[in-house]
């Protein structure tokens, strides 16, 4: 015979309507937090254990792209901290909290449990994203027994993972040559989740789903278009295959000619390149597209 499941008491909801609101505030916190904290390293009390980690403490490394040029890897966070220290971070909702019917907010924790005969064992897990909007971005995953933990492990993960960005003006119907879209179209893949990012006009936005718009948010890409398919509802692997769709824009190798032709930029815009992104505005590049038409 099938065993029958016990109803909930009312002093059962109770109580997992106050844990829900504890973890609410919990995770309010946390988001204040991770905003607001700007970590300045005093660079004599660090002590590097790696030689990159040294060479950067003494000056020789002043550029993050001498590292990610030469393939090296980095095993320090404080070695981003340093080299790029306008670094902003952020959370990614992959979680969704407890509610009737099977729906509930989105969170920023994704909690599993473990069923042993002591009683349940929750574990937290979270994605960071560190970018500076200029090029730069990376993505680290986090898990603990406790939410604080998961989240230093996350964003500690995405400084370590960081990696350098190609942009451009791959779009036909914009051929403004500045480094505002992708240069070409990517793909991702993971589970049944399929994501693609097509460059798009200036002024369209990031025409994308909320969490990957953040990561390229924090890429430096303003404009995009995307097409995903299979169950995009997991949002660990639509993460997952937002970031093998990125890595391809940091594997592809392209020829000079191309480079000129689509104003590609790999990692940070110069100040002069700035100044030109900012003096075209997006209608008079809509305009002259009509023209040509």
């Amino acid at each position: 015979m099938p065993k029958l499941k016990k109803k909930m008491s009312a002093d059962d909801e109770k109580e997992e309507e106050v844990l829900q609101e504890v973890e609410e505030e919990e995770e309010k916190e946390i988001k204040k937090e991770v905003k607001t904290e700007k970590k300045s390293i005093d660079i004599e009390s660090w002590q590097p254990k790696t030689s990159i980690g040294k060479e950067v403490k003494a000056g020789k490394i002043n550029d993050i792209d001498e590292i990610l040029d030469n393939g090296l890897k980095i095993l320090e966070s404080e070695i981003v901290d340093v080299l790029l220290p306008n670094l902003s971070v952020d959370l990614l909702l992959v979680g969704q909290s407890k509610g009737k019917f099977g729906g509930g907010q989105r969170r920023i924790f994704r909690q599993t449990q473990k069923k042993t005969r002591e009683g349940n064992k929750p574990k937290f897990a979270t994605f960071a994203i560190a970018g500076n909007e200029n090029g730069y971005v990376g993505i680290g995953y986090g898990k603990s027994k406790e939410t604080v933990p998961a989240r230093e492990k996350a964003i500690r993960n995405a400084k370590l993972n960081i990696m350098k960005i190609k942009r451009g003006c791959g779009s036909w119907q914009c051929g403004c040559g500045l480094a505002h879209s992708i240069p070409f179209a990517v793909q991702g893949k993971c589970g049944s989740v399929n994501i693609k990012f097509i460059p798009a006009p200036k002024g369209t936005g990031l025409r994308a789903e909320h969490e990957c718009a953040k990561i390229l948010k924090l890429a430096g890409v303003k404009d995009v278009w995307s097409k995903s398919s299979g169950k995009t509802a997991t949002k660990l692997n639509m993460i997952k295959a937002c970031i093998a769709a990125l890595k391809q824009l940091v594997e592809m190798k392209i020829k000079e000619e191309d480079t000129k032709k689509l104003g590609i930029v790999e990692g940070a815009l110069k100040k002069e390149e700035k100044i030109s992104e900012e003096e075209i505005p997006a209608e008079t590049i809509k305009e002259e597209g009509k023209e040509e038409k």
